[in-house]
């Protein structure tokens, strides 16, 4: 099996990070999978959705960053411990932010990686100490 761990770097790096080289829209569609699922605890979301929601998270939150700090690999499986963070402007997850206030939280990713391309990923972020930082 291939090092595809670079795969799904760009993932992080050019797709999760709000950056001014990278069409998200057009970066997402190459990526994943026709198929994709975005897989959390409460819900399952589909290609289309996961692009959508990334391209409203880069207007709410311009400074966003993820920062992989680890990337494991398996086979076809890749796992990325992470840090995020940014300062949200607008509604964010029905708390009013102004810009000013800022969070820094942690990430775990499970990546399936098929012909090249992201089938789906697992993942939990700790939300909970995002909106901690906000509110406090």
């Amino acid at each position: 099996m291939n090092d595809i761990k670079a795969i799904v770097k760009t993932f992080y790096t050019d797709c999760l990070t709000v950056n001014n080289r990278t069409d998200v829209a057009k970066v997402m569609g190459n990526l994943l999978a026709d198929d994709f699922q975005s897989i959390n605890a409460s819900e399952t979301k589909g290609k289309g959705v996961i692009i959508g929601q990334i391209q409203f998270f880069w207007k709410l939150i311009p400074n966003l960053k993820w920062e992989p700090q680890e990337i494991l690999q398996d086979g076809n499986k890749v796992v990325v411990r992470s840090t995020f963070s940014g300062s949200p402007k607008g509604d964010f997850m029905g708390v009013m932010t102004d810009g000013k206030k800022s969070f820094n939280s942690v990430s775990i990713d499970i990546h399936t990686v098929e012909n090249g391309k992201i089938k789906s990923v697992f993942h939990l972020e700790d939300w909970p100490t995002v909106m901690a930082q906000l509110k406090s």
